[in-house]
């Protein structure tokens, strides 16, 4: 009697355990935008894999893009650097260029030649003439 006893009361036991033990829930996703068009929309799971290559090729494609724009900018800033320079260096040319021509005038280098004890000519040049020897 004590053997029967105890196996109703195992069996009891167990009901309750399995009455009390909660089912595992399974995972939800959250529904947003993804994860509705991924499951439920128009693209699935596995075109989405499919066209994982394709979407790769964009990024690449784009990161590209993206490059080639900062490369263009900096040359755009360097070429605006270098015509500022060239425009000062222009501007110092011919600033040298006036100061020189106004050196070389007579009366500034008259002034010049003058502390060493160099005098302009008054008396207009002479002309030499070389008698022509006649040859025998």
């Amino acid at each position: 009697m004590s053997n029967r006893f105890r196996r109703e009361i195992e069996e009891e036991e167990l009901e309750q355990e399995a009455e009390v033990k909660p089912q595992p829930k399974k995972a939800t996703l959250p529904r947003n935008f993804f994860t509705v068009l991924l499951t439920d929309g128009v693209i699935s799971k596995e075109a989405a894999s499919e066209m994982m290559p394709f979407i790769i090729f964009i990024a690449f494609l784009g990161m590209v893009y993206i490059g080639n724009r900062h490369f263009a900018e900096k040359n755009i800033r360097d070429i605006d650097k270098l015509s500022k320079e060239v425009k000062e260096m222009r501007w110092d040319y011919k600033t040298l260029k006036a100061d020189l021509m106004l050196r070389s005038t007579q009366t500034e280098v008259a002034k010049k030649v003058d502390t060493l004890g160099l005098k302009e000519p008054v008396e207009p040049p002479k002309k030499l003439m070389v008698p022509e020897l006649k040859e025998k």
